[in-house]
């Protein structure tokens, strides 16, 4: 049962900042690029913590060469016109990025990334539960979850979760507006795709 409250992303990120660099190895850049003034969320701290974990996890998984993993934060403003899909509303978001330099995904298997017991690992190498489990917690959340890939280009885990109303308003936050909505994820990274 999830035990939401309101939380800051970047506190959540620069906890498990440390662990992470031990747990993805040596041959793996972790950079964290956090929104100073990120807006406060309503969720559970610990849920939230396994979703990092699980993408970064996963990222890992994904760069058997090395890479860099970046995990981002930023505050995302919809409008009308940005919310180009029924799942995100117009409104303020915390959004959370994890992105990997690794392999890709195709787009079959894009088509069924969050369906639980699928997987692109190898047979005994994955459950096929952990994107499952990150989607729910996500949704729970009342956020959203977009997956963008290409074979040989990498991954990006993009999160939308609703602001709580506290911290970082409207006059003290940067707020970088989309004309593209949820479907340009690439540019909340440096240099896109």
């Amino acid at each position: 049962m999830l035990q939401p409250k309101v939380i800051d992303l970047n506190v959540i990120v620069a906890e498990f900042d440390r662990m992470l660099r031990r747990l993805v190895g040596d041959d793996i850049k972790v950079a964290v690029d956090c929104e100073p003034a990120l807006w406060q969320i309503r969720a559970d701290p610990g849920e939230i913590g396994r979703v990092i974990m699980n993408l970064s996890l996963n990222a890992r998984d994904a760069m058997s060469d090395g890479g860099t993993l970046t995990i981002k934060t930023a505050n995302v403003a919809l409008t009308e016109a940005d919310a180009s899909e029924p799942a995100l509303a117009p409104g303020r978001y915390a959004m959370l990025a994890v992105h990997d330099t690794g392999v890709g995904i195709d787009a079959e298997a894009q088509a069924h990334i969050f369906e639980p017991f699928f997987t692109t690992k190898e047979t005994g190498k994955g459950s096929g539960l952990g994107l499952a489990t990150v989607l729910g917690i996500v949704e729970q959340s009342g956020g959203v979850i977009r997956c963008e890939s290409q074979r040989g280009e990498g991954t990006s885990f993009t999160m939308f979760l609703p602001g709580s109303g506290r911290g970082g308003g409207p006059g003290s936050a940067p707020v970088r507006r989309s004309g593209h909505g949820a479907q340009r994820l690439r540019s909340h990274f440096a240099g896109g795709r």
